[in-house]
């Protein structure tokens, strides 16, 4: 049973905290607020991107909270609009003048584009020349199906760290992850505990929308004295994964530390992971364009 924080092993040697805060459709108003709360309740990771249009405010929250950098694991996102060599240097360059800070634990390709994969292939090689300045410690993708992973390291002869995707108990994309054991990338996992962001009626099994509803975890957190969502990130944790999941709530940040004094059984995580119902509730990465979600990523 752990009782402090895993990390987690990248491919290039460095290791990364299990368990982070998101900040995904977190205001600007309250993302300072909510990212000094949870690196002054323990969480060294933070996760955001350009087009969260908070960064500045990541790094306000950052400063407030007091832990020095060296502890801290912070990650940001490339846009698709900003893909390209050259495009990719200048995006990076202006997420680190907002988040106030010299260089980035992680730096992530935000969506594949399949339709135009040659401006992707650029703007990944960009990045890897900003992790060999020193810029950026680790590279990674975002929303990368099997197939994309394959071609990326086809074309570049690199293998991400990391690929964040869509994961909880309702969706757990078993291909993709076959596919990070088979090359060495880290599973990260946006809207872990599920219908944290958007909830797609067709992801609906024994009447629950939401893995927070479904009463198998009701039953494993009865059985832990835990919330819900301490179970379902417990299964994140007890899988390996990274889970990053988002909150402004004070109480809820602190409550969704609280995993790291149980593990559930292989028993538990087992009839957990048969309640995927092999819906996607976010966008799909192969028809992700770079004006799928217009973004004015300067614009903050």
């Amino acid at each position: 049973m752990q009782t402090t924080q895993p990390s987690i092993p990248l491919n290039n040697g460095m290791a990364m905290p299990a368990l982070g805060l998101g900040v995904f459709l977190t205001p600007p108003a309250q993302t300072a607020g909510a990212v000094s709360t949870a690196l002054r309740t323990g969480y060294r990771l933070i996760d955001t991107a350009a087009a969260y249009l908070n960064e500045r405010a990541v790094g306000e929250g950052i400063r407030a909270s007091g832990v020095a950098r060296d502890e801290l694991f912070i990650t940001t996102k490339l846009w698709p609009g900003q893909y390209g060599y050259d495009e990719a240097l200048r995006g990076c360059d202006a997420s680190l003048t907002r988040l106030g800070l010299d260089y980035l634990d992680l730096y992530l390709l935000h969506w594949p584009v399949p339709t135009d994969f040659a401006n992707t292939v650029q703007a990944y090689r960009a990045i890897e020349k900003l992790r060999a300045d020193g810029r950026i410690r680790a590279i990674g993708v975002c929303n990368f199906l099997p197939h994309h992973l394959q071609r990326l390291r086809e074309e570049t002869g690199l293998v991400p760290a990391v690929n964040q995707i869509e994961l909880n108990p309702f969706y757990t994309q078993p291909e993709t992850r076959a596919m990070h054991a088979q090359l060495g990338i880290v599973t990260q996992s946006w809207a872990p505990i599920g219908g944290t962001y958007v909830r797609n009626p067709k992801a609906v099994t024994n009447g629950a929308d939401t893995p927070l509803k479904h009463p198998l975890v009701l039953q494993f957190a009865e059985k832990y004295g835990k919330t819900p969502a301490q179970i379902v990130i417990r299964w994140h944790l007890d899988h390996g994964f990274s889970a990053i999941p988002k909150s402004v709530r004070a109480e809820r940040i602190v409550e969704n530390w609280g995993v790291f004094d149980f593990s559930l059984t292989l028993e538990e995580i087992t009839r957990m992971d048969v309640l995927d119902t092999g819906v996607r509730a976010g966008g799909d990465p192969e028809a992700f364009t770079a004006n799928s979600y217009p973004t004015d990523v300067n614009a903050q």
